[in-house]
């Protein structure tokens, strides 16, 4: 009887969650319609008037999308399909794909990114190891299911987010294996989703399979209605990223960073901890006079801003765009794709966003390099990886002006206590290795 009851009770909730995702993508599609009828003009005129828009659109469409397939596509191939949002993500999937590609050597691997920057370091990062790099779908239903089509995946990889519902519905109707790696669900994304519930909780139903980073992200997946089962805990990416040789470096360039010098790199900044970090750096410099500075903001187009600011408190600057012969004692990193590799030179990191309330920045990819690392109090977006940095003794939490210029001397002034607290970085990342492996085997099972 209970069995029974229970069964009842089961497909009950399973017809309401269907029904209820049924409600939400056609609301969803007759949306898209009317705001694509209202928009239309506009939307040609912007694409056919905006070069970064103008190829990729179509391409995003499905034009050159048969041929490119029909081209490289063997028969009797299992096909992943692996999609990464931006720069960020894609990043974050250059390990996996590797991996990937060494376990199923014979397998067709699609690499798909959303924007143009971050097809532009796919481009350079994932060329030996996909076989087609193509722009994500829109999310029109005739297009998702046109792609879907023509790739025919056996599995379907979301790295960390880019949630769409026609694509991933398209998918789940299709009975073609989802799932989510380097999931993380931040304390506002978690806000977000609970006020949104009735849009995003079809949507995460849809995965076969959720890898969340930590498990306070596990957690909060199954609170938001995800059953236990489909939730896993696999660790982040990046901890198993390896050393990144990048095409052009600062090694290369000895006009950008003058000999002998001691290098802070100041990553993923946000508006508001420039001041911050410059004020600390001018007093450095009278302890330190080779101490070379790195500013990379989170959004490369603040580049002329910061130089300002520099040029305000007398630093001498310049941005990497510029392409400048001069040695300055501060650079502006205002490129794509370059910070990962410039941290292997760092003699200490700060990890941005994290003196701001922006929830903080990954500060694996400077511990794996061997970097000791600072960051400011609101690491919440990571805040199990920067207590697990903590505690290893890698990494200093500081406030402000102040503590950032006692901590950064305090490693500075003592050559021992820095490289300890960088091997100490490191040693905390490699503790936590093996991501990689655990998602194969996952992979393994579902193929």
């Amino acid at each position: 009887m209970a069995v029974t009851l229970q069964s009842k009770m089961t497909k009950l909730l399973f017809l309401t969650f269907t029904r209820g995702s049924s409600i939400m993508l056609t609301l969803y599609n007759i949306t898209q319609i009317i705001f694509l009828i209202i928009t239309l003009p506009f939307l040609l005129a912007v694409v056919l008037l905006t070069p970064k828009y103008r190829l990729r659109t179509w391409k995003r469409l499905g034009f050159g999308l048969r041929s490119q397939i029909k081209h490289t596509k063997k028969e009797e191939r299992k096909t992943i399909w692996i999609h990464a949002l931006s720069v960020g993500e894609v990043t974050s999937a250059l390990a996996l794909i590797s991996g990937v590609r060494n376990r199923f050597p014979e397998a067709f691997l699609v690499f798909s990114t959303s924007t143009s920057s971050g097809a532009k370091v796919a481009e350079q990062l994932m060329a030996d190891h996909a076989d087609i790099l193509i722009p994500f779908p829109l999310d029109i239903l005739p297009v998702t299911a046109f792609f879907i089509k023509l790739i025919q995946p056996d599995l379907f990889i979301l790295v960390e987010t880019d949630f769409w519902p026609n694509i991933l519905t398209c998918l789940q109707r299709k009975k073609i294996p989802v799932m989510l790696v380097n999931g993380r669900i931040s304390h506002k994304s978690m806000a977000s989703y609970r006020r949104f519930a009735f849009f995003f909780r079809p949507l995460f139903q849809t995965f076969h399979h959720l890898c969340m980073q930590t498990e306070t992200d596990r957690v909060r997946m199954i609170d938001l209605g995800v059953p236990e089962d489909r939730v896993l805990t696999l660790g982040n990416l990046k901890f198993d990223t390896p050393l990144i040789t990048a095409s052009s470096t600062l090694q290369e360039e000895p006009m950008v960073l003058p000999d002998d010098s001691l290098l802070l790199i100041a990553g993923s900044t946000h508006k508001g901890e420039e001041e911050i970090i410059l004020s600390a750096y001018v007093r450095l410099r009278t302890a330190y006079p080779n101490l070379f500075l790195i500013i990379a903001p989170r959004d490369i187009s603040r580049g002329k801003e910061i130089q300002e600011l520099a040029r305000t408190k007398g630093i001498t600057v310049s941005c990497r765009s510029d392409k400048t012969e001069h040695s300055q004692r501060l650079l502006v990193l205002d490129t794509i794709g370059e910070l990962a590799g410039c941290y292997r030179f760092a003699d200490i990191a700060f990890v941005g966003g994290s003196l701001r309330h922006k929830g903080g920045h990954n500060p694996i990819e400077p511990a794996v390099m061997g970097a000791p690392v600072l960051f400011g109090p609101h690491m919440e977006d990571f805040a199990e990886i920067s207590q697990d940095l903590l505690t290893a003794g890698g990494a200093i939490r500081v406030g402000g002006e102040e503590s950032l210029f006692q901590a950064a001397d305090t490693w500075l002034s003592d050559v021992r206590l820095r490289k300890e607290a960088g091997l100490a970085a490191l040693k905390c990342v490699e503790n936590q290795q093996g991501v990689i492996e655990r998602h194969l085997q996952l992979i393994q099972a579902i193929l």
